[in-house]
Order: C-alpha cells, then structure tokens, then sequence
C-alpha cells in the first residue's frame, strides 16, 4: 500500500481526479475511496464511508472538496451529488461502545474495511487516506492528505462527514444540554464543561481521559443509534 502500480503516474497539477485517471490508465478500475468522520472526539460514532466515483464528466462532482473545507451547506450538496452520481456508496457506524472496546485505530481500520466490502460494486483498487488498510482482497495505495488530492476519498470523507453530523444532531436532540449540534463531540471547553456538570451520556467514549474524569453513577440508559449500516 506504498506505491502506485507500474506505469502510472501522477504530475503534479493533475488535479482532484489525477489519481484515478491514472489508475484507469493502466486498467484499473472501478476505483474505491475510503475516509471517515469522527476519530478525534470523545462522544458520538466513528463513521466511515467509500465511494465509487463513475469515468468522465458523471464523475467531477461540483464544488467537491475535502469535507473539512467546505461550507455545511456545500458539504449537503456534495453529498446530494454524490449519491445520485456514484456507483456505488457505503457508510458505517461505530458507535462509541464498540470503539471504546476496540480502542480508535482499530475501530478505525474495521470501519474502513466494513465500508469497502459493503459496497455493491467490488473496487479492482483502493485509495484510503494517510494510512493503508490490509485485509481489503485487492491492493490499494495510502494517499498523504487523500481527502484534498483524490476525488473519491474526497467523496468519501464527504459521506461520512454529513452522515455523522445528522447523527450527532440526533443526539443533540436526545441530550441537549451537551450541544452535540455545536462540537459534534468533540472536546471543545464548552462541552468539557457540560461533561463536568452532568457526568459523561451513553455516547461518550470512555478510553479518553477527560470523559473518565468527569464520569458518575448516574449516567442513564443506553440509546439505540439512528443510524448503522446504509450503502448503494
């Protein structure tokens, strides 16, 4: 997952669709992005998603961007487009339980996993982003900053982005008094805050030090998630 096959290669000024058109040059394809939301905050699912992305014009997604450089509501278009244009589209939930148990990076890579072999269509490549995924049954390359320089993981971070934010406006509406509709949990001081008045939900992750240190007895029920397992 180091290096792109031989005979491909990339110029610099290829732009957000370099990588996949020289993938395809050399008989590569179709071609999977993978990326997720919601490694770094202490409350609410790790999501993540992989895209498809069809040749030619069906393919450029207007405004598509990596998702922390857009707009929400750029961010809503993309992710309209990305939908109806793609081949095929996965996302998945880990919620905060299971990362707890299987500690971040882990949860990590099996979301990335879960999302490639969801999707309907089988990749003949993979492009994930900053780091390579094993285990996925066809080779892939690891893309430093992927979600800025390759479309699909671009799309892919997208999904997963908007998909988390909804879920995390849904527990907004469940335990407000957190304003997971603000941070989208991560440790901001206004949620630290809010964690030392009240004590930690059934969406925080216990593994982080600061959640731990704020935890009570009376932390209520478990709440089933809105969202786990979607593709196309």
């Amino acid at each position: 997952m180091s290096a792109l096959p031989r005979g491909s290669t990339i110029r610099r000024d290829a732009g957000l669709y370099g990588y996949e058109r020289a993938l395809r040059r050399v008989g590569l394809d179709p071609i999977a992005g993978v990326d997720e939301a919601g490694r770094g905050p202490c409350a609410g699912p790790l999501v993540a998603a992989a895209v498809i992305l069809p040749d030619g014009k069906r393919g450029q997604i207007p405004e598509l961007a990596d998702s922390k450089l857009l707009t929400a509501k750029a961010r809503d278009r993309c992710y309209d487009q990305i939908r109806e244009r793609a081949l095929a589209w996965s996302v998945v939930s880990i919620e905060a339980a299971e990362c707890d148990r299987l500690g971040m990076h882990v949860a990590n890579v099996e979301a990335l996993r879960r999302a490639i072999f969801l999707l309907d269509l089988r990749p003949q490549y993979v492009l994930t982003d900053g780091f390579g995924v094993d285990g996925l049954g066809v080779p892939g390359l690891a893309v430093w900053k992927g979600d800025r320089v390759a479309a699909c993981i671009a799309a892919a971070s997208v999904i997963a982005k908007v998909t988390r934010d909804r879920i995390m406006q849904h527990w907004h509406d469940v335990y407000p008094h957190y304003d997971f509709a603000v941070h989208k949990g991560y440790c901001t001081p206004e949620h630290q805050a809010a964690l030392d008045e009240y004590g930690p939900c059934p969406q925080h992750r216990r593994r982080f030090e600061n959640v731990r240190r704020s935890m009570r007895p009376d932390m209520g029920q478990n709440v089933t998630s809105p969202t786990g397992v979607e593709s196309r």
